[in-house]
């Protein structure tokens, strides 16, 4: 297995950047893709097979609703797709003014929908394995773990689980 994994390193890289990582005890890992998005100063990042776009900003479509996250609806190629501003969970109230819409799928039961992502700047691919937070630190119940970025701790947001569990709130 590890012979055909090293093979596949070279065949996979796209300008010198494996979808491998070497791992400490000398093994190679899946890389995961994720987009790392900005909310203020703090950078935050989804699973890049979650999120479909990055889109200008739309008309927003406003309704009164009993929902604190959900700011109104886009239409996008002919779909209604709801934005669900997380900023305030997030970074809290004083987040700057959003951009950008972050389309990203998100599980609804059996079935996967489009929710955009209000987002204050452009945003980022980036390969790396996801990690356990650090010792002594305790993640927010939304995130499923975080990035080791050069200088920077970057936690990946589980969507369904910070939308559904500020629905309960």
């Amino acid at each position: 297995m590890e012979d055909r994994i090293t093979r596949t390193v070279g065949t996979l890289g796209l300008a010198g950047e494996s979808r491998f990582r070497n791992r400490p005890d000398g093994n190679l890992v899946p890389a995961h893709s994720y987009v790392l998005f900005p909310l203020g100063e703090k950078r935050f990042a989804l699973r890049a097979e979650h999120v479909t776009e990055l889109a200008r900003p739309d008309s927003l479509q406003t309704f009164p609703h009993a929902t604190r996250l959900i700011t109104g609806v886009l239409i996008r190629r002919s779909s209604i797709i709801p934005v669900c501003d997380i900023a305030p969970v997030l970074v809290g109230d004083a987040a700057p003014p959003r951009k950008y819409y972050l389309i990203a799928k998100r599980r609804f039961g059996d079935r996967w929908e489009l929710t955009a992502i209000p987002v204050t700047g452009d945003c980022e691919l980036s390969s790396a394995e996801m990690k356990p937070p650090p010792l002594m630190c305790k993640l927010p119940f939304y995130a499923s773990g975080v990035l080791a970025l050069d200088f920077e701790i970057v936690e990946v947001i589980d969507l369904d689980k910070l939308l559904n569990g500020e629905e309960a709130a």
